[in-house]
Parts: structure tokens; sequence; C-alpha cells
């Protein structure tokens, strides 16, 4: 804005012979006026483009508040389940040794390859172990021999005797010998089983279907063994059994007492389901049927076992996976979907509308995935109006705009 100075000059009356003394100051007025006249003007110009901007904002209506969906939890009678990491382990296992020393001949099978019960693996050289048993046949035809020479004399022995031209002695002695030639015979018997067991030692079979490890033995290797295992046996392969499978997991002691509470401290026979991928879908189903006797005094917790069908192979042992377990009876819950829950560091919210509009934030305390919908099990009322879309929408404290939606659970998640 201008600012204009106005000094009025200074007039000089002169006296003059003529009388015109008085016109100079008459032309300094018409000046002044006319300065003054220019500032009335612009100070009105100013005044109305102010007046007409501070008119123009009070006439613009505020922005209305964002809409964001909001509904009820659902409410539905389910069965609370409880989530555990478990790792599978073989049924059976075992560790492939020699039971007969000799020079390995032959292996039948391939690394990694699934056997069944009664498939050869490994030859051990039978030629030492088939002569054994050819000559323990050889002494039982030999003791068979004698036994009928000794069964004969006895014969004649008690024939003389009867027509007294034998003693008793002598019939004494041959019955002796007879007995004796009977106890060759069944000497001869255990040998010819033992070297036929150590002949089928010399070829290793499967003794349960599974899948076989690497060979740790080569061909031509000579290998230790003993029926008994009381000497040094060389170690050839593993197998570990795969259908049925079990899945060990822990259980924490605040877990175990809520099990036993639904189930009245029956013993374990529930059925449990099992997510492989970790991608929510638990579409495999075992059957919880051990539970440890004792808690492990160092980490709190008690170990559970579930034996899991495998028909297809698809499990391994050593694989982890997740399971849930059933750790109430049929109870009415709260269920939101998932992305409704907002992760505030080590805490959960949802954020809720009240009546007059405004957001509230409320700490949730969450259980499990029910067909995509998570489980609340404190934290929220069933009156509550929970946000369920337009999350970015609602800070809290700020005032939104609610707009009526449903929660409806997914019956293609297969979440238990």
């Amino acid at each position: 804005m201008t600012h204009l100075t106005v000094t009025e000059p200074e007039v000089t009356e002169r006296a003059s012979a003529t009388g015109g003394g008085r016109k100079p100051v008459r032309r300094n007025r018409w000046r002044i006026a006319l300065l003054a006249a220019g500032l009335l003007a612009a100070l009105a110009a100013a005044g109305g483009e102010r007046a007409w901007q501070l008119g123009d904002k009070s006439v613009t209506p505020p922005p209305p508040p964002p809409q964001v969906t909001v509904s009820l939890p659902l409410r539905k009678t389910i069965v609370a389940t409880t989530s555990f990491l478990g790792q599978f382990s073989a049924v059976d296992t075992i560790a492939l040794r020699a039971q007969v020393g000799g020079t390995l001949t032959a292996i039948a099978f391939q690394d990694g390859q699934v056997v069944r019960k009664g498939d050869l693996l490994f030859v051990i050289d039978p030629r030492p172990f088939q002569i054994r048993f050819d000559q323990a046949v050889a002494q039982l035809q030999s003791a068979q021999a004698k036994e009928a020479l000794a069964e004969a004399q006895l014969w004649r022995a008690q024939q003389l005797k009867r027509s007294e031209f034998g003693t008793a002695e002598s019939v004494d002695q041959r019955a002796a010998d007879q007995r004796s030639a009977q106890a060759a015979i069944d000497a001869a018997k255990a040998a010819i089983l033992d070297a036929q067991l150590d002949l089928e030692f010399s070829r290793v079979v499967a003794p349960f279907g599974g899948r076989i490890g690497a060979h740790l033995v080569s061909v031509g290797s000579l290998v230790s063994g003993s029926r008994g295992g009381t000497s040094a046996t060389t170690l050839l392969a593993t197998i570990v059994s795969l259908d049925p499978i079990h899945l060990d997991f822990d259980m924490s002691e605040a877990d175990y007492r809520a099990y036993q509470q639904a189930h009245h401290g029956a013993g374990p026979h529930d059925d449990v389901a099992i997510s492989l991928d970790g991608d929510g879908h638990f579409d495999r189903h075992g059957t919880l049927d051990f539970i440890d006797n004792a808690v492990n005094r160092s980490s709190g917790t008690i170990h559970a076992r579930a034996t899991v069908p495998n028909p297809d192979l698809a499990i391994t042992p050593g694989q982890f996976a997740r399971l849930r377990v059933a750790s109430s009876s049929a109870a009415p819950v709260l269920l939101v979907p998932a992305a409704a829950i907002v992760p505030d560091q080590s805490r959960e919210m949802v954020m809720t509308v009240s009546a007059d509009g405004t957001v509230l934030p409320k700490q949730v305390e969450t259980g499990d995935l029910y067909h995509g919908l998570r489980i609340i099990r404190s934290g929220l009322e069933p009156t509550d109006h929970v946000v369920i879309d337009g999350l970015v929408r609602a800070r809290p404290g700020t005032r939104v705009t609610p707009v009526t939606g449903a929660i409806a659970p997914d019956p293609d998640t297969a979440d238990g």
C-alpha cells in the first residue's frame, strides 16, 4: 500500500499594486484535493479486494470425512485350537549292519530308493557259508547212519538176551550207543540250522518298507559281522519307514493344562490338522496318540506326538509342519478379517468407529485363523463396529463416515 504525505506549501503574499496576490493559494488547494481523491480511491480498491478474498473463503464448505467400511464382529460357535510347530520322525528307523563277515559282492538298490519289506539290498560272498551248510548236512547223514546201525545192534542184543545167548550188559551197551547216535543226529541238525542262518544272513534284505539311505560300503569291501553284536560290525546303510509317520511337538505347561481341562483328563485321541507348506491350508490330518508322562524341567514343556498317514510318501522324516490341536470344547467366539488387525510393535490393534464417527483403536488378543478370519480372544465387544476396509483412512482420533459392510468366512480356505 502506498502512503502519501501532503505538505501544504508555504505561501508568500506579496503586496502589489494590482491586488493579484491570492491566485497561488487557490492553485495549491486544488492539487491537494486531487491527491486526496487518488488516495481514497486506492484505499477503497485495496479494501474491496481484501473483502472479496475473505468472503470467498467463508463461502467454501469443508471436505466431508473419509469413508470407511465397518461391520460388527462375526459371532460363531467353533472349537478353539492351539497351533504348534512340529517335526516329522520315522515310526521305525534301523541301521543295517552285517551279521556275518565276508566280502561284499553286490549292492541291489539305488541310493534313496523306496524299498519294500523283503527286498534284497546287499550280498556278502555266500560260498564259505554254503560250504559250512554242506558239511552240516553231511554230518547229519553220518549221524543218521550210525543211529541206524546202533538201532540194529540194540535189536540183535535184545533177541540174544531173550534166547539166553546174550547178556543184559550187552543190551545196555547197545542201548547207550543208540542214544548217542540219536544225540549226534540232533547235533547235526542244529549245525545245519546254524549254517543255514549264516547263509541267509549273507543276503541282507529290508526288514520293513521305507526309504533307504546311501550305501556306506562298496562292492569288494571286507565287512565284519556278528549275529549277537558281541564284536565289531560294519554299518551298511539306514532305512526309515514312511507310512505312517510321526509328528513330534512340545506343549507348554499352560497349553497342556488347557488340553487336560478340555478333555477332563482323558487320554489323547484327538484329530489334529496339519499344514505342510505354511500357506494356512491345514489339509492333512493325523491322530494325537501320545503325550509324555512328565514335563521337562529345563524347558517347561511336555512332549507330544501325532501319527499321520502318508500313503503318497510326500512327507519325509525331519520336515517341519504346523499343526492344530483342539484346546477347548465348542464355544462362541468373535471373528474379524485378518486384514483388520493392525500390528503396533508388540501389540495388535483393531480400529473401531464410535457413534459420533470417531476412530477408536482397541488392543486385542488374537487366536488362530478360521476360514480366513482371525479369532479374537479378548479386547473386543460384539457391539463394536470394526473397520474392515479403508484402514489407511482410519487414523485414531479422526472422524470418518462409516459405511456398513459384512464379515463372512471363506469356505474355500481350509483353515481347520
